[in-house]
């Protein structure tokens, strides 16, 4: 059978094959050509390197077969032979592409202590970070070939967290060289070989109920399947920041344990409209490179982080319970140490219930969208860890609380919400002259009597 000649990559696919990092991810949305790209891009390898050695990884073999496997033997007639014993398409060069899938932690130990110069994981959102670990440490070589992992990816799935984090976010841990990776958007409408061939199904993508639109058509990853917070937008939610006037309320909400602190700082306007403006995340739930605080690391980070006046601070139950050692709980250690908390109430549901209406957009007095509770692009942790919440399997009303690392900020942001089921409206002060934080009140007895003045 006689091969037919490459047809012409897009704008975004070029990009793709020319990217030269060691992690390149690729896609968004649906229809951006991904298998395509992979399938080209691993030819272009194999036949350019003579000897190297190709691994085209999917979730299933129906997968592989149809993605993969099938078209590379009509694309690669007369170039390459297909060897289905061991999946693997042979080039005379010496060069060897082989087809992969890994369904389980079985399918994965075959891929243990291999070695390849390049791997390709199609759709790399089906797989947990774990095994997307383990198969980086494949990748390696006593040779001169480029040595990369590429991925493809769509908004959802098992895998959503640590792709957004890697490559969308850029979120980076331990070991992992931010200058190692790369991601390159890509839609529907810039694959224009599928636009113009098939209408039917950019149509059909246009129509989906908005949530799937925006992961599908739109390659938003702040929305997907089992996402708990569907309200969250970062395009409604997240703002620059700006200088928060002197007179607004100031809380700080903070979720603790030896495994994690996390801190916010937020500021209520004169409306009730809450800005998260600061935040400390610290703690081995983090991984590599982080560790945990004991209660006075702990009250030192928070103060060291606080110049402004606080209205209160704001903690969970959990804080008030005695020790046994000291007899003392964790809270009355903070006020010990000059940070008086207020105790929270710690019902989930009811908790995300009312941070879900903090959440909900509407338009303001200008008519644009915007919310009840906002936050700072500065505080990276919860922007990462809002949208990556999925439901309870056992508690639909309730979010999971795996992975630990992404739910901290949110529950500090629970605890501020807690029992304020939509944001109470305080009416601005009127001008008034300056006196004294101490001033004397009359008396009936004539005495002048101290009080606070707030």
């Amino acid at each position: 059978m006689q091969n037919k000649p490459m047809e012409r990559p897009n704008p975004k696919q070029e990009e793709f094959f020319f990217a030269k990092k060691r992690f390149i991810g690729y896609g968004g949305s649906r229809g951006g050509g991904k298998s395509w790209a992979v399938r080209h891009k691993a030819a272009l390898l194999a036949i350019n390197y003579p000897g190297i050695r190709v691994l085209i990884l999917r979730r299933t073999y129906p997968e592989l077969l149809e993605n993969h496997i099938l078209p590379m033997m009509q694309e690669m007639a007369g170039i390459a032979t297909y060897r289905d014993k061991d999946k693997s398409m042979v080039l005379p060069n010496g060069s060897r592409i082989k087809f992969g899938y890994c369904d389980n932690d079985a399918d994965l130990l075959q891929y243990q202590g291999a070695e390849y110069d390049v791997i390709f994981i199609d759709e790399a959102t089906q797989l947990p970070e774990e095994w997307y670990t383990r198969l980086t440490a494949s990748v390696r070589g006593a040779n001169d070939y480029p040595k990369r992992m590429y991925i493809t990816c769509n908004p959802g799935g098992v895998g959503h967290g640590w792709v957004k984090r890697l490559f969308i976010d850029r979120q980076f841990a331990g070991r992992e060289n931010p200058d190692d990776y790369v991601f390159i958007p890509a839609r529907v409408y810039d694959n224009k070989a599928l636009v113009e061939q098939d209408t039917g199904y950019v149509a059909m993508l246009e129509a989906l109920p908005e949530d799937l639109r925006r992961a599908w058509l739109d390659g938003d990853w702040d929305v997907f399947a089992g996402q708990y917070f569907a309200e969250w937008r970062r395009d409604i939610h997240v703002i620059s920041p700006f200088n928060i006037p002197k007179d607004w309320r100031r809380y700080v909400s903070i979720d603790y344990g030896l495994d994690m602190l996390a801190a916010l700082w937020i500021a209520v306007d004169w409306e009730g409209k809450a800005y998260v403006y600061r935040e400390y995340c610290e703690g081995d739930d983090l991984g590599e490179g982080h560790h945990g605080l004991i209660t006075t690391d702990a009250i030192r980070a928070i103060k060291d982080r606080t110049a402004e006046e606080i209205y209160s601070y704001i903690a969970p139950p959990d804080l008030w319970g005695r020790k046994t050692d000291t007899g003392k709980s964790t809270a009355a250690k903070f006020a010990e140490d000059g940070i008086p908390l207020v105790r929270a109430q710690n019902s989930r549901v009811m908790g995300w219930l009312d941070l879900r209406e903090w959440l909900k957009p509407h338009e303001d007095k200008d008519g644009a969208t915007t919310a009840n509770l906002v936050v700072f692009d500065t505080c990276a942790t919860l922007i990462r860890s809002m949208p990556a919440l999925v439901y309870d399997d056992k508690d639909p009303n309730d979010c999971a609380i795996h992975p630990h690392a992404i739910t901290h900020a949110p529950d500090a942001l629970r605890y501020f919400v807690a029992g304020r089921p939509r944001a109470n409206k305080r009416g601005k002060p009127q001008p008034r002259q300056p006196f004294d934080f101490l001033t004397p009140k009359p008396r009936a007895d004539g005495c002048g009597e101290k009080v606070r003045v707030i």
